[in-house]
């Protein structure tokens, strides 16, 4: 992005509060952080140390895990830091704020694809349980995965291109950390390209995982209903449910998003809800998968249970 001013030091939008509740603000979001932190690297190292997981499932909850500490950690430390600032120290450099809004968008793009790939596997285990084992293999995992880190890596690279573009005019970066449609609105050149662009791209990205989620849940309800195999339908209720109510916290709240950024008069709605789209899914899908899945239990009860033993 083309310096038109000395602006190499930009400002960030602040959460309007009194100064009665700056201090229970950040120990709410600071609480919430900190869960956030400890629930998924509990379930990383359950699934990295534990070789009864390292399987194509588990994978890709691990990816999801990784995903999520990679996203909170590029936002809440700074965010928890300015609420204790005052609005005009709230600065951060050119460069940061790039890195930041960069990771940022990947992480969230990352997110949808992870789940995308989620709903295949839950459909070939249903569907197709007899195949599995030879569909999803580590080497379809690991493509997999990479094919979920990829293309959100090129979507997110060809839109940053676009802005990185755009020269400078204004220092204020509007959001609580930055953003790509906070670094476009710097410029007071035309954005009607990243505008575009930007509507592809959400349109792309929903359509892709709704559509996903709609095909595979279809054919799982399929074979369900006319399976008379009751521990099949029992199977595929449990691993599917959490599967799709982590996904639909994640669309939920990123709709959320896009709508209150339709709504300019609902500024401090929008800075909360965005907090909450980055900690909300986050500490759920620990919870979710953790609570649901008999492996995750017995595999952390295990790794408890020899501390309890010993301090008895």
């Amino acid at each position: 992005m083309a310096n038109s001013s000395d602006g190499s030091v930009l400002l960030l939008e602040s959460l309007t509060l009194d100064s009665g509740t700056v201090l229970s603000t950040f120990l709410i979001v600071l609480f919430a952080f900190t869960f956030v932190l400890l629930s998924n690297v509990t379930i990383s190292l359950l699934i990295l140390l534990n070789r009864s997981l390292h399987q194509p499932l588990y994978l890709l909850y691990l990816n999801l895990s990784v995903n999520d500490l990679l996203g909170n950690s590029m936002i809440m430390p700074r965010l928890l830091a300015d609420l204790l600032r005052a609005p005009s120290l709230r600065t951060i450099h050119l460069y940061s704020c790039v890195i930041q809004a960069f990771l940022t968008q990947l992480t969230n793009t990352t997110g949808h694809t992870i789940l995308m790939i989620m709903a295949f596997d839950r459909y070939v285990a249903i569907c197709k349980p007899l195949q599995y084992s030879a569909i999803m293999t580590g080497r379809t995992v690991v493509r997999l995965v990479v094919w979920a880190w990829g293309v959100a890596f090129i979507f997110v690279a060809v839109s940053f291109g676009l802005t990185l573009r755009l020269t400078r005019c204004r220092t204020l970066v509007i959001g609580l950390y930055c953003s790509n449609a906070g670094l476009f609105k710097l410029s007071c050149e035309s954005t009607y390209i990243n505008n575009i662009f930007g509507l592809f791209y959400a349109a792309v990205l929903f359509s892709s995982s709704m559509g996903s989620m709609v095909l595979t849940y279809s054919k799982i309800m399929v074979i369900c209903l006319r399976s008379k195999n009751a521990s099949l339908n029992s199977r595929a209720l449990q691993t599917c449910s959490t599967h799709l109510l982590s996904y639909l916290v994640y669309l939920f709240d990123g709709l959320l998003i896009i709508a209150f950024h339709r709504f300019p008069k609902l500024t401090q709605e929008r800075k909360f809800i965005t907090i909450m789209f980055h900690l909300l899914p986050s500490g759920a899908n620990p919870l979710i998968y953790g609570l649901q899945s008999t492996e995750i239990r017995r595999s952390l009860s295990l790794f408890f249970r020899p501390k309890l033993s010993n301090s008895t």
